[in-house]
């Protein structure tokens, strides 16, 4: 098994991607991981000795954080991200990873991967932490601002098929993300997709509503990529305060740092469930290729995660499912 990585892509690239990458293969040898980059950047955070699971492509270009996407994917051919989904393309590797600027991985991977057979927009999925001790998938979290109703029933449908052979999930259940519980609310999108799900081959719950999500109240949610991506955004910004203010609050005082000693444990098991990193990358669902999105600022916990993530994708074989599934529901046809 062959995972190329863009080394260069993420905040703390090319050191975390590297040290995930050596992680990952120690703890299974069996994969090869295809470190895609500045050699010498890259050469700077391996041992002498290079693991035989371990190669290097080198690369002379990089897209950074605040190139235009579709600009920087046609003018940086030799760059580091689409040199690596150029490789998944070309079946050199099974699947390929990258922290990097998503807009282009996203553009990459329609440009050079290819969309699936009856898939109409890829969608770009995200892990939100829940009270269960899991994660609620959700997609899509921004690769299409928009979306059509039919085109949220084959979000479901490759969520709920991903939930199901990746994390694990037996018949997860499916979620729409809407202003109430009851059926007929929302806009004009909710209101005509809820229906097709209702009719769909899924665990179909019902609406979602946001304060709920983080609740465990579905394991796939479903929205268009707009209101997906507020929603992330927002969870994250919250976390972040909370944790912010915690530590803030901790620290003020003597006995404060005496109690804090004291629930010590609980607080770091409760940051580890709420952690990006303990989930890796997920994916961008309904290209040919597999392609895994990993957070931006993935340190190298998160993106060992993220190739253990792919390997997973890998073996269960899930693009192939996702295509058998979606001819089955016959939703490729626009309506």
């Amino acid at each position: 098994m062959r995972i190329a990585v863009d080394a260069m892509g993420g905040d703390h690239a090319p050191k975390s991607t590297v040290l995930g990458a050596l992680a990952a293969v120690k703890e299974n040898p069996a994969i090869t991981v295809v470190l895609v980059g500045d050699e010498q950047a890259i050469r700077n955070h391996l041992p002498q000795d290079l693991p035989a699971n371990i190669e290097i492509v080198p690369t002379a270009e990089v897209i950074l954080p605040d190139d235009e996407p579709v600009r920087a994917v046609r003018r940086k051919k030799n760059s580091s991200l689409v040199v690596a989904v150029e490789m998944a393309r070309e079946k050199k590797v099974d699947a390929m990873i990258s922290a990097g600027n998503t807009g282009a991985l996203m553009t990459a991977g329609l440009l050079y991967a290819g969309r699936m057979d009856g898939i109409e927009r890829p969608a770009l999925c995200a892990y939100i932490p829940n009270t269960k001790g899991r994660v609620t998938l959700t997609l899509d979290v921004g690769a299409n601002m928009d979306a059509k109703p039919h085109q949220l029933v084959q979000y479901a449908l490759m969520g709920s098929l991903y939930a199901e052979k990746v994390l694990g999930f037996e018949r997860p259940t499916v979620g729409l993300l809407n202003v109430g519980t009851e059926e007929g609310k929302g806009n004009e999108l909710t209101k005509a997709v809820f229906p097709l799900l209702q009719e769909a081959d899924l665990n179909f719950v019902g609406n979602v509503e946001a304060r709920d999500v983080m609740q465990g109240a579905c394991d796939v949610l479903v929205c268009d990529g707009f209101v997906g991506n507020v929603l992330l955004k927002a969870v994250e910004g919250a976390a972040s305060t909370i944790f912010s203010q915690l530590k803030q609050e901790f620290t003020s005082s003597l006995i404060n740092k005496v109690g804090a000693a004291i629930l010590k444990p609980g607080l770091v098991r409760f940051k580890k469930k709420m952690d990006y990193a303990e989930y890796g990358g997920a994916p961008l669902l309904g290209l040919k290729s597999p392609v895994i999105k990993a957070h931006g600022s993935s340190n190298e916990r998160a993106m060992k995660n993220a190739i253990v993530s792919a390997t997973r994708f890998i073996q269960q074989d899930v693009n192939e499912i996702i295509q058998q599934s979606l001819q089955k529901n016959t939703l490729g046809e626009s309506e």
